[in-house]
């Protein structure tokens, strides 16, 4: 009898346990994916998102074509509707196993549980395997057998671990049966059409070809070049990974292959470290669940009193706050579907602390417009920023964009590409254009003063604490 991949965040053939597991079971083996617009919109997927997932939806049933493995794409209205057309699928294919890779928001984990239960009353059997980080979910913990809160620590006990199970990728299965015809690209959802120009060109081979390009040329450099957002200094592989057309296990086993190479080369094991972050949030999720349900990681900051958003949120939403670099971060978002990450530190805390705005809205926009949209870290992230997650640094600490803006984008070139209206300032003045006196025409004041913002805020704080 056939087996059953069902596909989610997990778009490739290769390093795929789910798939490999099938493939290994010596039965014919079909997939699935179901386009669930309803959940997205719940979710905040953003139609950048829906595009690059739609887009590799595609760019997958090619490839399981090739290996003899139908795709089955069928859009449903959300998480329950799709576990209905799953029974239908694995009764009308005569399905007895059934394979997936974990997620770990809640209502993934609530739809999973419910498949387990609809499908084992069925007499189908599922399997699940943990893929989304390279450590399994609840192997990196304390020496009490507990999670970890704090990043340094984890990180520590995490390169431990992978120093001692050297953690592998799954090669490509072999073809299953003759090749098939590939399905056609899924219709655009309502509502998710309105997306930026594609960010990275799509199929598992332009993943790896990125992935490949950054380490053997602007690896070496990322320690020194990633916090300047007008330098070339990043991977821009985030929407590889959150969409699971990559694997944590398939860049650190690249990254670990350069190091190789360039033993000294410090900036790939900085980068390194970022999917272990990655890592760390995927754990949070999973350990914590409230913090997938609009709740603080530190259940004591949910008495702080927000700010009414109202038109504040607006400007900030649209890069209309006076504050260059926060307006040039916001129109990067609005206009690419992606934006640099030293200034999503630097948007997020000015929203959460300079104007006292939830931090939940500015997490709910980020990803109703990221291409890279991934709930564990955009969660983990603005959770950070705003002082309510697991940051081991005091609430205090609150980043001056202005002071940001001199050091990151010292001659103001990023700014000048997002902010025309700055473009004739000198280098000196574009990062605080109202020092001058008048802003130049068409260009806003400041809505907030960012001194006597930052003591309200550590002011707000330090009462919670009291």
């Amino acid at each position: 009898m056939p087996q059953l991949v069902w596909f989610r965040n997990d778009l490739r053939v290769a390093d795929n346990p789910a798939l490999v597991a099938a493939c290994q079971s010596g039965e014919a083996v079909e997939a699935c994916f179901f386009v669930t617009p309803d959940q997205w919109q719940s979710h905040d997927l953003s139609p950048a998102r829906a595009a690059l997932m739609l887009d590799h939806v595609e760019a997958l049933g090619q490839r399981l074509a090739g290996l003899g493995i139908p795709l089955h794409i069928v859009e449903v209205a959300d998480f329950e509707a799709s576990l209905s057309t799953l029974e239908t699928l694995v009764r009308d294919q005569s399905i007895n196993t059934v394979h997936i890779n974990e997620e770990y928001g809640v209502n993934e984990r609530r739809r999973d549980k419910a498949a387990h239960q609809r499908l084992q009353a069925s007499g189908v059997t599922l399997h699940k395997y943990r893929d989304q980080t390279v450590a399994p979910v609840g192997a990196v913990l304390t020496g009490q057998d507990q999670p970890y809160s704090v990043f340094t620590p984890f990180s520590r006990r995490w390169w431990d671990w992978v120093e001692q199970n050297h953690p592998q990728t799954l090669a490509i299965p072999a073809p299953h049966n003759a090749r098939l015809a590939a399905p056609p690209r899924p219709a655009t959802p309502n509502g998710f059409g309105d997306a930026p120009p594609a960010l990275v060109r799509t199929g598992e081979d332009a993943a790896h070809d990125a992935l490949q390009a950054f380490l053997e040329e602007r690896g070496a450099r990322y320690k020194e070049d990633r916090d300047f957002p007008a330098v070339d200094g990043t991977s821009l592989l985030s929407p590889y990974l959150a969409s699971g057309i990559l694997s944590g296990r398939q860049c650190l086993q690249a990254g670990l292959d350069a190091l190789r190479q360039q033993p000294d080369a410090t900036g790939i094991r900085t980068w390194l470290n970022e999917i272990c972050w990655r890592d760390f949030y995927v754990n949070i999720l999973y350990h914590f669940p409230r913090v997938s349900m609009h709740r603080a990681f530190k259940p004591e900051t949910e008495a702080l009193t927000w700010n009414d958003a109202g038109e504040t949120l607006t400007a900030w939403q649209e890069g209309r706050t006076g504050i260059p670099i926060v307006d040039a971060a916001m129109r990067q978002l609005r206009q690419t579907g992606w934006m640099h990450n030293r200034l999503r530190m630097v948007a997020a805390m000015f929203l959460s602390k300079n104007l006292f705005l939830d931090w939940r809205l500015g997490e709910a926009w980020f990803m109703r417009n990221l291409a890279d949209g991934y709930l564990a870290s955009n969660n983990g992230g603005w959770q950070w920023s705003a002082s309510t997650g697991t940051d081991a640094a005091p609430y205090f600490r609150v980043f001056n964009p202005a002071t940001q803006s001199e050091r990151f984008d010292p001659r103001g070139d990023f700014i000048r590409q997002y902010v025309p209206e700055l473009r004739d300032l000198d280098n000196k003045r574009i990062h605080n254009p109202a020092a001058g006196g008048t802003v130049p025409k068409g260009y806003v004041r400041p809505i907030v003063d960012l001194k006597s913002s930052r003591k309200e805020a550590i002011a707000r704080f330090q009462a919670l604490k009291d």
